[in-house]
């Protein structure tokens, strides 16, 4: 150990890099966590474009329409090729049910996809 001339230990060259070390041992955790938070924003997104396909599926077919057109009309481009509606007519009212695949941001992450319903009465 080498002193400088106030009697102070001065650090030699073994320990320089060591944070820098740490820095890089504690990046995946880091690229992680912030993956996790993009893919919770996305199942919100995911969820919330589900429940317009509902809405707008239920009003084309209570229009007679077609429910799985104004679903996909409703909903982002890039959600589209992944969203089924189906249809129940009572007498007096249609319900859709709007399913919509969750996309995953990390390969292997996979999600059950977004279902809402809606209903609207019919226009006679």
């Amino acid at each position: 150990m080498s002193y400088d001339g106030k009697g102070r230990a001065r650090r030699t060259g073994c320990d320089r890099g060591q944070v820098a070390l740490e820095y890089l041992g504690f990046i995946p955790i880091l690229i992680l966590v912030a993956l996790a938070g993009v893919q919770i924003g996305l199942i919100a997104y995911t969820a919330q474009q589900a429940g317009t396909a509902a809405r707008a599926g239920a009003r084309a077919a209570s229009l007679d329409l077609g429910a799985q057109d104004g679903c996909q009309n409703a909903v982002s481009d890039w959600l589209a090729d992944g969203t089924t509606c189906t249809e129940a007519r009572g007498a007096d009212e249609v319900t859709v049910t709007a399913t919509v695949d969750i996309p995953s941001v990390v390969p292997g992450w996979d999600f059950d996809p977004a279902r809402k319903t809606a209903t609207m009465p019919l226009d006679h």
